[in-house]
């Protein structure tokens, strides 16, 4: 947290150092996937090695989540054409404005543009041989995505899950959930809610992101049931998708 002197900003564990939440997807024989363009996405993929991008899925279009989008242009070199960008036809909106100089580029150009394919979510889709099952949430009171692939789920910044979204989360063996601090939020999970709704859910594993500086990793996860723990940065997981 900029200009901050609590334990968590001066800790030198470097789980207590994030960069914006964000989760890269890479199928064997299949795509690599990156669900949403966090504005730590150029330091995150260097960081971390993150070379090849096929597809790019967003929960939402909050800053902290789309503003990356620009670094898109080196995928583009990388892949060798276009991105497809998947998003709610809310957020394809909101990408359109905010992103106003990618859908409609000036006559005078400077630099490059990402180049997108923008697709609506409406329902299930496929990216290459992989399902995608989106699942709506609510971030407060504006409706998101999160998204299942397989046995794993991913759901960021969330403080609530519709009653129709339940089943689509049964059987999970990772979930990866919204958890920002002890206190309540109005638009996010709290620690215990986050908790509350992994036991219902009961997942083989779960994993909490998208933490505030209030959560310390290693005494935080001292605290937390068996089976649930906080992610952190750079955290790897062999997964089944299929």
């Amino acid at each position: 947290m900029i200009g901050c002197d609590c334990a968590v900003c001066r800790s030198e564990d470097p789980r207590d150092r994030r960069f914006r939440p964000s989760v890269y997807l890479e199928v064997e024989g299949g795509p690599a996937i990156l669900v949403d363009t966090s504005t730590d996405l150029r330091q995150q993929a260097l960081t971390f090695g993150v070379r090849r991008v096929d597809a790019i899925l967003m929960t939402h279009s909050h800053a902290d989540h789309v503003m990356g989008m620009d670094e898109v242009r080196r995928f583009n070199v990388l892949k060798g054409g276009p991105i497809p960008v998947f998003a709610s036809a809310a957020t394809a909106r909101e990408l359109k404005r905010t992103f106003q100089y990618v859908f409609e580029p000036p006559a005078e150009q400077g630099g490059g543009i990402p180049q997108i394919e923008l697709r609506e979510i409406d329902g299930p889709f496929n990216v290459d041989n992989l399902r995608v099952e989106p699942i709506p949430l609510l971030h407060g009171r504006l409706p998101i995505l999160g998204f299942r692939f397989g046995s794993v789920a991913y759901l960021t910044d969330a403080s609530a899950i519709p009653a129709a979204a339940w089943t689509l989360l049964e059987g999970l063996d990772v979930l990866i959930l919204d958890a920002l601090r002890h206190r309540p939020h109005p638009t996010h999970f709290s620690v215990s809610e986050a908790v509350a709704v992994t036991e219902r859910l009961q997942p083989k594993r779960a994993f909490f992101t998208h933490i505030c500086h209030d959560l310390g990793h290693e005494v935080t996860n001292r605290s937390l049931p068996a089976g649930i723990e906080l992610a952190y940065d750079g955290l790897r997981l062999a997964v089944e998708v299929a």
